[in-house]
């Protein structure tokens, strides 16, 4: 962050603002209606898939996340052993992938992780992904433990960071996402567009070309899910359809996301084209 720059687009993601507590109509606790889906730590969104709320805590509290709100001490996986929500997951012969979220599953302690991996190995998934911020807020934490665990597990991994801005990609940021890539079978990056961070097409070019210099492909530009407190930092689908245009004339398509919105009752993310 730059020092003494209320502007700075790190700071703004993590600056508590007192437009946060202005009322807007449209913005809800739960924008995404994921809560009433959550039973034993798992939600059962999409046919195929299953996401284990792996943990409550994060590495960063970032002010338009989607779960501020989410009540985690009721929807903790981790409750019990773990055993709830693994049992519900062994009774799906169509489970193709499961999904780590949070929170932040690298919340987790290697031990803790190498555990549930080896339960979820006994169960039909095939895939194993992990939604995590870590590498990008918390480097240090992509140890010599956890790039055992990936290289060894059965589950074909992927890896979805959470980085909106080329400035979060320092070279001790770089350094961990490159030694994660060799142990993943894939390594995306998902970001938001967020009013005074990263809408403007420059910064979405330097992050997407950043990324990939980092081994990390782009993979979803999302807007903004309404949750309350976050109005502030929501940029309008038709100009979030320009940045991408304005994106696909400046890179090769691999390095264009896909922007998308989450819509309740939605079987996937709708894409906005």
């Amino acid at each position: 962050m730059r020092k003494r720059d209320p502007t700075d687009p790190l700071l703004r993601q993590v600056w508590p603002h007192a437009d946060e507590t202005r009322a807007v109509p449209g913005f809800h606790a739960d924008p995404v209606a994921e809560q009433p889906l959550a039973s034993s730590g798992v939600l059962q969104k999409y046919p195929g898939r299953a996401l284990l709320i792996a943990s409550g805590a994060c590495p960063v509290h970032c002010r338009y996340c989607f779960r501020r709100s989410f009540p985690y001490s009721a929807h903790l996986a981790a409750r019990s052993d773990w055993t709830p929500a693994l049992a519900s997951l062994r009774e799906r012969p169509d489970l193709g992938e499961v999904i780590l979220s949070g929170g932040d599953p690298l919340s987790l302690s290697n031990r803790k992780l190498e555990d549930l991996i080896a339960r979820l190995e006994l169960t039909a998934a095939h895939t194993l992904r992990i939604h995590t911020r870590f590498p990008i807020v918390v480097p240090e934490r992509i140890d010599a433990g956890l790039l055992e665990i990936l290289a060894r597990t059965r589950l074909k991994t992927v890896v979805v960071v959470h980085c909106n801005h080329a400035a979060e990609l320092a070279a001790d940021v770089a350094a961990a996402l490159r030694a994660l890539r060799p142990q993943v079978a894939a390594l995306l990056n998902q970001a938001v567009l967020l009013r005074g961070v990263n809408d403007c097409a420059d910064a979405l070019v330097a992050l997407s070309e950043r990324l990939f210099e980092c081994g990390v492909l782009p993979y979803y530009m999302h807007l903004l899910d309404r949750v309350a407190g976050a109005a502030h930092f929501e940029v309008d689908e038709q100009s979030g359809k320009a940045l991408i245009g304005a994106m696909r004339a400046r890179l090769p398509g691999y390095l264009v996301p896909r922007l998308v919105r989450e819509i309740p009752g939605e079987l996937s993310k709708t894409p906005i084209v």
